[in-house]
């Protein structure tokens, strides 16, 4: 449907770090070692030079991928704690530490170097010397590179230049890369690039991170707010024997052992109503949809959604509830006394109640339609085709006002608005209106010229929905978006009686690009889809 300071972690200092030098040609014991294969086609210098390196420390007797690596220390936890500390406070310090990360930067000079050992929580600089960690380690460290994880052990000081760094009395190879990292500055630009190497994404983009942090953050605060508010959390089936809950179209899968042809889910919501027939008041999911459709800055195959439900409740109940959700979001990410944020350059403001319009006014007040116009199917079929949209005409009118809404209205809806009261053609799981049984109780969520969340009355009269699944079947011609079976079991459901209720879906990549000012729904996915990789690639 719905589209405080503490010390650090103290452990066990531990003595397996880089063993001397054994013969050459002698490999570290254990399963997986010795010479490394080169691939054929390998003629990449650096990867070569790198897989060289690897093979000289593994006939020195270096593990190059050892398991038994525990670290007690993080570095985000080292700056917070003593990042204020002065260099004589430190200099008194008898405390060790011992973390681990990846090299991100390294500077040799001579019997000396500095590095930065970046870990899942930031940054800090380690110096490493012959005189410190013994002159057989250091030779060995030597071959290591940036791209290497690393782990070291020792105390803390200030260099001259005032930064906070660890003087390495131990040092041991984690694991190594056999592969350079994109250089800082140039390497690693190209935005499908990115997308498509998520990883080199993250270890080099601390923004990336934190845009994940965030979006987890979200997902976290979502669900604290409504299990908080007494709604259950559910799980329903990903594979369903008939699509339904929302106008799309679905990708086919096959069960081979039922022999049946399945579909991937394009929303919940059947299974979630059925849920509140069976006594469940309150629930919700967070699920993933997927939608054989196109790709674009709003659009991924593969989505992540937001489904509740609520018995006795109404779509105005629900409109009170996502402003409440939306503002408690903005204030645990951007303080309790904050109503705003900024997205694209515009600052959005989530304090209630929001901008209301039903989807007649925002034709005529925010789309510029003729109020005679609206009852005039050929005169809303020329408007379209004046815009450029394909029109059969055979839509009824329901589809007529919303496609001229996604053209003329959608984009200019930049603060939070609820669009209300959608026709009755279009929306076949929404209640009717009392006063007025053209238009359903609904409403769509716009911010930032794009749709976030869908919700309604749910229609819970059997009868009345078995008559909209049948007309909206015969009126399907060739679409392949609206479903091809009526669900009977959906309809058997509410013939035993559903409550009424109301439910809404929010989209959570779309709210995650709001609170991370993502301009593309690909930077809030960790791994979007993308066409197949061009053979060759590097």
């Amino acid at each position: 449907m719905k589209p405080s300071p503490g010390r650090p972690p103290r452990g066990r200092p531990s003595s397996q770090f880089i063993p001397s030098p054994g013969p050459l040609g002698k490999p570290a014991p254990g399963k997986g070692t010795g010479t490394l294969a080169k691939p054929p086609d390998d003629t990449n210098l650096l990867l070569r030079q790198r897989r060289q390196k690897a093979e000289e420390l593994e006939r020195a007797g270096v593990p190059l991928f050892p398991n038994d690596v525990a670290p007690p220390d993080r570095a985000s936890a080292i700056l917070r704690v003593y990042g204020g500390y002065e260099a004589e406070a430190l200099e008194a310090l008898e405390e060790r530490f011992r973390l681990a990360g990846r090299i991100m930067a390294l500077r040799r000079f001579g019997k000396a170097a500095f590095l930065h050992l970046q870990d899942a929580t930031g940054r800090l600089q380690v110096h490493v010397t012959r005189d410190g960690v013994g002159e057989a380690a250091y030779a060995l460290f030597r071959k290591f590179d940036i791209g290497d994880i690393l782990e070291a052990e020792g105390r803390l000081f200030r260099t001259r230049t005032g930064e906070l760094t660890l003087e390495a009395e131990r040092i041991r190879l984690v694991t190594k890369s056999l592969r350079p990292l994109p250089e800082k500055y140039h390497g690693l630009t190209d935005k499908e690039l990115r997308y498509r190497r998520r990883y080199l994404d993250l270890l080099m983009n601390e923004e990336v991170r934190e845009t994940f942090r965030t979006r987890s953050r979200i997902v976290q605060g979502i669900r604290a707010y409504f299990t908080a508010n007494g709604f259950l959390e559910v799980e329903t089936p990903m594979m369903q024997p008939i699509v339904g809950g929302a106008t799309a179209r679905p990708f086919r899968t096959h069960h081979n052992a039922l022999g049946v042809d399945l579909y991937l889910r394009i929303a919940p919501e059947l299974y979630l109503k059925r849920l509140l027939v069976g006594g469940f008041d309150r629930v919700f999911e967070l699920n993933r949809n997927f939608r054989n459709e196109g790709i674009s800055l709003q659009h991924n195959p593969e989505f992540t959604m937001l489904e509740f439900y609520e018995a006795y409740a109404t779509f105005e109940d629900l409109i009170r509830r996502t402003e409440e959700l939306f503002l408690r979001l903005v204030q645990e990410l951007r303080g309790e006394a904050e109503t705003t944020l900024t997205y694209q350059g515009r600052t959005l403001d989530f304090a209630p109640p929001w901008r209301r319009l039903t989807l007649e006014a925002a034709l005529v007040e925010v789309g510029g339609l003729d109020p005679g116009d609206l009852r005039r199917p050929a005169a809303l079929a020329d408007r379209l085709r004046a815009e450029g949209a394909p029109v059969t005409g055979a839509e009824p009118l329901g589809k007529l006002w919303t496609k001229l809404f996604d053209l003329l209205v959608e984009p200019r809806l930049i603060q939070p608005t609820f669009v209300t009261h959608y026709p009755t053609d279009v929306s076949p799981l929404a209640r009717r209106n009392i006063e007025n049984p053209e238009v359903t109780d609904r409403f769509e969520l716009f911010i930032a010229g794009r749709e976030i969340a869908n919700g309604f009355s749910e229609l819970n009269d059997p009868r009345d929905q078995y008559a909209r699944f049948a007309e909206q079947i015969a009126n399907r011609g060739d679409d392949d978006e609206i479903p091809p079976e009526l669900d009977a079991d959906y309809v058997r459901a509410l013939e035993h009686g559903m409550p009424p209720a109301a439910g809404e879906g929010i989209g959570i990549d779309r709210v995650v690009m709001l609170f991370t000012d993502a301009p593309s729904i690909r930077d809030v996915i960790l791994f979007p889809q993308l066409r197949p990789e061009r053979p060759g690639g590097a």
